[in-house]
């Protein structure tokens, strides 16, 4: 039978003797008579408290080695706390070391230290108070979503990794091979000298997807609503706050949806998740609130409790051109919007979420429904506070003759679509969907200002270390 984690010691009805916690040291230190450790499993914020007394035993031998970061099991009696601020301590009897530490080399010490200097030691960093809270409020947000989907009738599908189909149309795939890329002399070309990937494991050139949007096409209009959790990539050298080159992304898919289902729909998701959040993870959330983002209460209760104002592109431009001055881009009709337009309208004008509709198509990806007026698309985007945009959404051009005219004038190669195009050529029904980028609604959630910082191991341009 496992053994008690350090939350539930916390938690306890009452005192309890023959009790055991395992963990790792936080803190040590000693007085005259007694000393103290702080002992933390990661179950928790909170660390348990053990006391080392005389009376309870000979600990002189053993307390050398309970430095922080050490890893113990300490076997004593489960105690009324005479300490503000905490129920319960552990008179330790017994001590097991299952491993020391070298407090000189160990780089994670009580002292302040810079997220700059914990992404070299990511192996490390979740030991910190900080990024332990992220992983447990991570933990719990996915939880939320799988939640929420599973009770509104949503089925869970899995997209391929590996994909020939670029669902953004912009090109930012990695390429993925089975050929020995270190012996480029005796890889398989082409008459024009290019790599042949017909000879590839696929068949084809393939790449690791950017996006399960059109699969999950296939799949909701099948199944009438899906979502897809899983990991997504973009081949994109851009060194932001916001971006990553591997990140997991949420995408339902919805049969019958046109784009004002699919608007209340987000709102009412990211509501949700939110709530959810915010009651499972309190001392979490205390803790980014008080050490990372002072207004993050706030913020949170501006999502939960105000309706995200719905905007159109042109009214949006109308109110971004009069205060130009301000932007390093400017605005004009056709512009795509930045994210310091985006801010600007979520913190300064509006003080609440927006979701921005109706965009050029210019600016448009390809599968966009296209409105009557032949200039803008039924897309949306969701903007919140201190991130811009956190969701990408629209209806689906379901017209066959609009997706085929569409893709023509993009250059795109028709024939590389034939099933998706299929879609739209047996039994097509205006459908919708969004997605959702996890580490984005992880920055909302804790205040974390970078997205290096909301997982355990980044991967972002010049960095793919562990």
């Amino acid at each position: 039978m496992a053994l008690p984690t350090i939350r539930e010691l916390l938690n306890s009805s009452g005192p309890k003797t023959g009790a055991v916690a395992r963990g790792w040291i936080k803190t040590r230190r000693d007085s005259k008579i007694l000393s103290f450790a702080e002992l933390n499993d990661g179950s928790c914020r909170e660390s348990l408290q053990v006391v080392f007394s005389a009376e309870n035993g000979d600990f002189s031998a053993v307390l050398p080695s309970l430095v922080t970061g050490a890893a113990v099991e300490i076997r004593g009696d489960l105690v009324a706390s005479p300490a503000a601020g905490q129920k319960y301590e552990l008179q330790a009897r017994q001590v097991k070391v299952y491993g020391g530490c070298d407090p000189e080399k160990y780089p994670i010490q009580k002292k302040k230290t810079s997220d700059e200097f914990l992404r070299t030691v990511a192996h490390l960093r979740p030991r910190t108070n900080k990024y332990a809270a992220m992983l447990r409020v991570r933990s719990e947000l996915a939880y939320a979503i799988h939640t929420y989907f599973r009770n509104n009738g949503f089925t869970y599908v899995h997209t391929p990794i590996f994909t020939a189909s670029d669902a953004e149309g912009a090109g930012q795939m990695f390429t993925a091979t089975s050929f020995d890329l270190t012996r480029l002399a005796g890889l398989p070309r082409t008459e024009a000298g290019e790599i042949d990937f017909s000879k590839d494991l696929f068949g084809k050139k393939v790449g690791l997807t950017v996006s399960g949007q059109m699969e999950g096409e296939a799949l909701a209009l099948a199944l009438g609503k899906i979502y897809t959790f899983g990991p997504t990539f973009r081949a994109e050298n851009s060194n932001t706050y916001r971006h990553c080159a591997e990140f997991w992304q949420i995408e339902p898919e919805m049969a019958f949806y046109e784009l004002e289902d699919d608007m209340d729909l987000a709102e009412d998701f990211i509501k949700s998740i939110t709530r959810d959040v915010m009651a499972k993870c309190p001392s979490d959330l205390e803790l980014f609130a008080k050490y990372v983002e002072p207004t993050l209460m706030d913020n949170l209760k501006n999502i939960t409790d105000n309706k995200f104002e719905r905007l159109a592109y042109t009214d949006a431009v109308k109110i971004l051109e009069p205060v130009n001055d301000r932007f390093e881009v400017k605005v004009s009709w056709g512009v795509d919007l930045a994210s310091e337009h985006e801010r600007f309208l979520v913190e300064q004008h509006f003080k609440k979420p927006v979701m921005l509709f109706n965009k050029p198509k210019e600016v448009a990806a390809f599968y966009m429904k296209l409105n009557d007026d032949g200039k803008t698309v039924r897309g949306m985007d969701v903007l919140v506070p201190r991130i811009g945009e956190i969701i990408g959404a629209s209806e689906r051009e379901n017209r066959l003759d609009v997706l085929e005219g569409r893709m023509r004038d993009l250059k795109m190669k028709v024939d590389d679509y034939q099933w998706f195009l299929d879609l739209r050529r047996f039994g097509s029904v205006p459908h919708s969907g969004f997605g959702l980028g996890f580490e984005r609604m992880m920055m909302l959630i804790t205040g974390i200002s970078n997205i290096r910082d909301v997982t355990a191991f980044p991967r972002v341009p010049g960095y793919a270390e562990f």
